[in-house]
């Protein structure tokens, strides 16, 4: 299983962004593997579009969950249709993001937020 925490940072200790088409950093958490992975966010520079951009590099890499703040409704549609579960949480280093979920302790994403439209 495969976990991406939107995160500022490139580090396991990096805080957490609730900004998910937004964020700098995806660090990925491979749970069979005990190996963390940070990719650029695609979607961080796009003009439009980001959660998109960010939603489809999650599909690409395989992902599980994902866990960030909140998704909005292109994010949310694509990943709902890919079978990857997001989670919301509070500002807390990744790893700790991580535990959360493990423990059950993080609430399930079930709708997307208002659009952005645009940079912010």
């Amino acid at each position: 299983m495969k976990i991406a925490v939107s995160a500022i940072g490139k580090e396991k200790e990096s805080l957490l962004d609730r900004r998910f088409g937004r964020c700098e950093y995806f660090l990925i958490f491979d749970m069979e593997t005990g190996n963390i992975k940070a990719i650029g966010n695609d979607g961080l520079s796009s003009g439009g579009g980001a959660g998109i951009a960010a939603a489809s590099q999650i599909i690409e890499e395989n992902i599980s969950a994902v866990i960030t703040g909140n998704l909005g409704p292109n994010a949310f549609e694509l990943m709902e249709k890919a079978g990857i579960k997001a989670y919301s949480c509070d500002i807390v280093p990744a790893f700790k993001a991580v535990d959360l979920l493990q423990k059950n302790k993080l609430s399930e994403i079930n709708t997307a937020v208002g659009a952005h439209n645009g940079m912010r």
